[in-house]
């Protein structure tokens, strides 16, 4: 799968190092997601856990070219939207 990420103009890094998450921990959610859901304008949203242990969110959309994810954005999955999660993996018996 071919990972493409949005680059902040400023510091022309991308934009997830902004919230200190790495290219590796976002390609570890997105080969194996814990739940990926629609979200916005097309956009989708996986959640999942590191193979280091963290939660994340992953913002992307699909590029039009095959196998290709852009992106937007990563972070951290804390408090109460962590719990919920949990708790929906549970349900699920993961």
């Amino acid at each position: 799968m071919n990972i493409r990420f949005y680059i902040d103009p400023e510091t022309e890094l991308p934009h997830i190092c902004n919230h200190e998450i790495d290219e590796e921990e976002v390609e570890d959610i997105l080969e194996s997601p814990g739940e990926d859901r629609p979200g916005q304008d097309g956009s989708r949203i996986a959640l999942g856990q590191t193979r280091g242990g963290r939660f994340l969110r992953v913002i992307y959309v699909r590029d039009p070219q095959p196998d290709s994810i852009f992106v937007i954005t990563a972070y951290d999955l804390r408090g109460k939207p962590l719990l919920a999660y949990r708790r929906r993996l549970r349900k699920k018996g993961r």
